[in-house]
């Protein structure tokens, strides 16, 4: 069964995006050809990126970071749920990509983006960091706006629209999570 990490992004205060990826769970949840699990960064404290080695020779010296790194191996694909900060993503989801190399790679990413545009500076910064990081990001995105699919900028209410796109995504994730699967196989092999 293909498995899908639905990481949350944000560890701020009154953030809304555990708003949103709740929403995303519960909808993905509602399909059967793959597992849904949501990945809060809050359960994962990583401090600065502290490892000695890079992480592309995997050799992890700290617990926190083999923690890590079963974590992100254990899934076929994600989708990133990120605000956008100054025209970026948070520096703790930026932390939480770096720490690791080949638990990414050949593994799809559908994103989700919140922001005064509907995030879509955060969507280009997690493309290019998919791309270095060997993942393939499917073409469909949820951009969800401050103004039009929150109340008060605080209480999530996702127009219908926002549904049909976030169906579409997953659509494309989970075929493309399956596609990559027996690169990920010949890699784990080698």
């Amino acid at each position: 069964m293909t498995r899908i990490g639905i990481i949350l992004g944000s560890t701020r205060p009154n953030r809304v995006s555990e708003q949103v990826a709740r929403w995303v769970h519960r909808i993905a949840s509602e399909r059967d050809e793959a597992e849904f699990e949501l990945v809060d960064l809050r359960d994962h404290p990583l401090p600065h990126l502290d490892e000695p080695m890079p992480p592309a020779l995997g050799q992890y010296q700290h617990d926190h970071t083999r923690e890590w790194a079963a974590t992100i191996a254990s899934f076929d694909g994600f989708v990133i749920v990120s605000p956008e900060y100054n025209h970026g993503i948070p520096g703790v989801l930026k932390n939480a990509f770096d720490y690791l190399y080949a638990e990414w790679n050949n593994k799809a990413v559908g994103l989700v983006t919140t922001g005064g545009l509907g995030g879509a500076r955060a969507a280009e910064n997690l493309r290019l960091l998919a791309g270095e990081l060997q993942m393939a990001d499917v073409r469909q995105q949820v951009t969800l706006s401050l103004s039009a699919d929150f109340e008060h900028y605080t209480t999530f209410a996702p127009g219908d629209h926002q549904v049909t796109a976030l169906r579409t995504m997953l659509d494309q994730l989970i075929a493309w999570s399956a596609a990559l699967a027996p690169l990920r196989v010949a890699a784990s092999a080698a």
